[in-house]
């Protein structure tokens, strides 16, 4: 929804509630976008945080495959006196 800011002055409170459920609610200025209101999200406490890392981690060393290794990867560019070849 686009609303004019001098519109949207009476309806905040409106606004505010239809932004919290999700809704896409545009301020415009002269016909062009100005702001656009979005809900707060609560941040993670420690704990929650420990776990989302936890599952990152997890999730991620299953899909893990061994590959070349980075510190040799770029030896085709050099011969064998370790100059460019």
């Amino acid at each position: 929804m686009k609303i004019t800011v001098s519109a949207a002055k009476g309806r905040l409170t409106d606004l505010v509630r239809r932004a919290e459920a999700g809704e896409d609610v545009v301020l415009t200025r002269h016909g062009h976008d100005a702001v656009r209101l979005v809900p707060v999200r609560a941040r993670p406490d420690a704990q929650g945080r420990r776990a989302l890392l936890d599952e990152l981690r997890a999730t991620a060393s299953g899909k893990a495959v061994p590959g070349a290794i980075a510190a040799r990867s770029q030896d085709f560019l050099y011969g064998d006196d370790g100059l460019p070849g």
